[in-house]
């Protein structure tokens, strides 16, 4: 505490030890303090929460965006771990949706490739579907960090084995062959 009566200095945010996952304290047979949430209201009849339409529409190009398949797949890989109550559902929107806007970014690399024609001088410059594909594969892996931590801090039995942040790389490669 300083003279004129404000605390300044202490610990910086983020400082000490990172805290051990839910599952590795419990598996060690340390006490484990999850998170008691009250009972979820019981919904019949949709394993997945209806998917809003932004997530289906069709683009300009005439394909079908992949956000809803994205979309469905984490929810069930969260909804396995038991956590999908945990994670908001906009945040899995988010992610689903940057998703398929990276493999459409992938997909016009591979039709028109690296290069393009600037508009008034007419000389090869870089593609700008390179770096939005920079960007969202930067945003993809933001948003994943934030669902894949919420998993790891509140579940309780180890997991392993592929998450949807695994199939992205599969997706593009299906998407190219018209899977």
């Amino acid at each position: 505490m300083a003279k004129d009566g404000t605390a300044r200095g202490g610990a910086r945010y983020g400082a000490g030890r990172k805290p051990k996952p839910l599952a590795d304290r419990v598996m060690a047979g340390e006490s484990a303090k999850a998170i008691e949430l009250p009972e979820p209201p019981v919904f019949e009849g949709a394993d997945v929460p209806p998917v809003k339409e932004y997530l289906k529409a069709k683009q300009k190009a005439g394909k079908d965006l992949c956000a809803a398949e994205v979309y469905e797949e984490t929810w069930r890989w969260l909804k396995d771990r038991g956590c999908e109550r945990l994670v908001n559902t906009q945040l899995i929107e988010q992610y689903a949706m940057s998703v398929s806007r990276w493999i459409q970014c992938e997909e016009c690399i591979s039709e028109f490739g690296f290069l393009a024609k600037h508009p008034t001088t007419g000389n090869a410059i870089a593609s700008p579907y390179v770096s939005m594909s920079q960007q969202y594969m930067k945003q993809v892996n933001q948003i994943w960090y934030q669902i894949f931590q919420v998993v790891k801090e509140n579940c309780s039995q180890p997991f392993s084995g592929n998450t949807p942040q695994d199939d992205v790389m599969e997706r593009l490669l299906m998407t190219r062959k018209g899977m």
